[in-house]
């Protein structure tokens, strides 16, 4: 092997700052990164179409957030589909929830009527009770005479 004076291999060089890559064409290979990735049958992700280009899945997310989505998209999980359906969710457990609320409250206040209801009785049947058994007398309400 010779090697040039003055010349050094690309891999050999040391310190060197890492190549350039056009955006306009790492958008390309991105793209051309997806077909292959999806006719390998191997499955779609951006880690996926990351490796099958040479560039960092970071690299897509942060730099290329459009393909980013369009993977999302292709798979089934676009973040906007999944923000929406999210959305709709909790907008429907808070309906719920406010149903549910109504019906505690209900369910409250009838066991708060309940409860005075059985103290009354309960008061009754111990009156009703010590005056069967013969030891109390009882006497009738006031101006009902």
């Amino acid at each position: 092997m010779s090697i040039r004076i003055g010349t050094t291999p690309a891999k050999a060089r040391t310190g060197s700052a890492p190549r350039r890559r056009s955006r306009e064409k790492t958008r390309e290979e991105l793209q051309l990164a997806m077909l292959r990735v999806k006719n390998k049958g191997l499955k779609l992700s951006i880690s996926a179409v990351a490796t099958e280009a040479g560039v960092s899945a970071g690299l897509i997310h942060n730099t290329y957030p459009d393909i980013a989505e369009k993977i999302r998209a292709q798979v089934g999980r676009a973040t906007r589909q999944q923000r929406d359906a999210k959305a709709a969710e909790l907008t429907e457990a808070r309906a719920q929830l406010k149903t549910l609320r109504a019906e505690r409250d209900a369910a409250l206040a009838d066991i708060a009527r309940l409860a005075s209801i059985n103290e009354t009785l309960r008061q009754e049947v111990a009156t009703l009770r010590a005056a069967a058994s013969g030891k109390v007398v009882v006497l009738p309400p006031r101006g009902s005479v």
